[in-house]
């Protein structure tokens, strides 16, 4: 159906792009807000352009939806979609810090089929077919397998004081590179209780998926793709044995924040 080999070329490709901007290697970039608390930089918007130029000719009967591309109806007469976030973890990269990453997803009736995370500052490639498997830089990954939600590891800054029972672990900006740290056995329990985009976690999610881990949105329900309100609320990425756990520990809260007025 598509050229592997060559959708990885373009997604290293697009990860240079960033790197050739990227403060951390002493480049500048120029960078602004989208709106108050939301950066976004040149960098954001040159991988993005090029991703959307490559990517559409490589397969152009997929349908488009970008966080730096304003979004069209199109894309949902259309099986094939490819999600992307350009840059995720826009803030480490501004910061000069590597816990950034190039998102790259090709979803096909709601379900990722591949998932591509780049993560150049780390040295990171990461990958999954569905049905295949998952990979960083080529090595099989095989998630989590903690069977005691008491104790596990959680990419954090601090913790609530009814989670602590379990261990921080470090926490990179992105969202993409947190879940797939499940996927690597670095972390066992990933959660949101907010808002956020399929484009975010669309490729990470298959990665950790096909790895072995569970993955929900914070309710414990399947998450869908290319949806017409490209939203969810929260995410729920953890070792199998330990889902149900995290699902009742986070169960009023998620209630509460998602329908504030009921």
């Amino acid at each position: 159906m598509i050229n592997q080999a060559r959708l990885e070329e373009i997604v290293r490709h697009a990860a240079g792009i960033a790197m050739a901007s990227w403060p951390g290697a002493g480049h500048e970039v120029e960078r602004w807000e989208k709106s108050p608390g939301d950066p976004v930089s040149a960098a954001d918007i040159a991988v993005d352009r090029y991703l959307k130029r490559e990517l559409t000719a490589l397969l152009p009967a997929a349908g488009w939806l970008s966080e730096e591309t304003r979004d069209h109806p199109a894309r949902l007469q259309q099986d094939l979609c490819w999600l992307v976030d350009p840059i995720d973890g826009t803030r480490d990269f501004l910061r000069g810090r590597s816990g950034w990453s190039v998102s790259v997803a090709l979803v096909s009736g709601g379900r990722p089929l591949i998932g591509l995370l780049y993560a150049p500052a780390r040295g990171e490639e990461w990958a999954a077919i569905a049905g295949q498997g998952a990979w960083r830089n080529g090595a099989r990954l095989t998630a989590s397998q903690r069977t005691n939600f008491h104790g596990a590891r959680v990419p954090a800054d601090s913790l609530p004081p009814q989670d602590r029972d379990l261990v921080m672990v470090d926490k990179p900006n992105s969202i993409a590179l947190r879940i797939a740290m499940v996927g690597a056995d670095e972390a066992d329990l990933v959660a949101t209780l907010r808002w956020g985009f399929e484009w975010d976690i669309a490729a990470a999610t298959l990665i950790a998926r096909e790895a072995g881990a569970t993955v929900s949105d914070a309710f414990g329900q399947t998450l869908a793709f290319n949806k017409r309100d490209p939203r969810a609320f929260g995410l729920l990425v953890s070792a199998p044995a330990i889902h149900g756990a995290a699902v009742a520990r986070l169960a009023d809260r998620a209630a509460q924040l998602a329908f504030p007025d009921t």
